[in-house]
């Protein structure tokens, strides 16, 4: 049973699982914001707020050797260390949010924007496309046997 268990578990492989999530969080790093579904979001939202509290906590040596296990590229360690903690030196917590953003055609799974605050990065929020009106044909003219004389 999973009783009071708090971390949210994707259903994969736990190799892939893992993966994935490095994958998710070294995407957020670099770009401050991706679009996935909620479950995904969720489970990557408390990973990158420590990592990025990690590297503001601990001398750079240790924060580098640490963020490395976790990110899949270099430049996402090394923005954390520039930007992300002159950034959020103030904060304590939240340093991301997740936004819903509609459902994914085709299987119907919730989106959600997953972003970094205080970011110069803007997203536009998903507009329902409005259905263009179809031309109406018009029937042929009945003749009459007025217009045959």
């Amino acid at each position: 049973m999973r009783h009071r268990r708090a971390t949210v578990r994707l259903n994969q492989k736990p190799a892939h699982a893992r993966m994935l999530k490095r994958n998710l969080i070294t995407s957020l790093l670099l770009y401050e914001n991706i679009r996935t579904t909620k479950r995904r979001a969720q489970a990557i939202q408390p990973l990158v707020d420590t990592l990025i509290h990690y590297a503001k906590n601990r001398s750079p040596h240790v924060a580098i050797r640490y963020i490395n296990r976790e990110v899949t590229d270099k430049n996402a360690c090394r923005k954390i260390m520039e930007v992300y903690v002159k950034r959020y030196a103030t904060r304590n917590s939240g340093l991301s949010r997740i936004v819903a953003a509609g459902a994914r055609k085709g299987d119907n799974a919730e989106l959600v924007d997953l972003m970094l605050l205080d970011s110069d990065v803007k997203i536009e929020p998903v507009a329902k496309k409005e259905k263009a009106e179809k031309p109406v044909k018009k029937a042929p003219a009945k003749k009459t046997s007025a217009s045959k004389k």
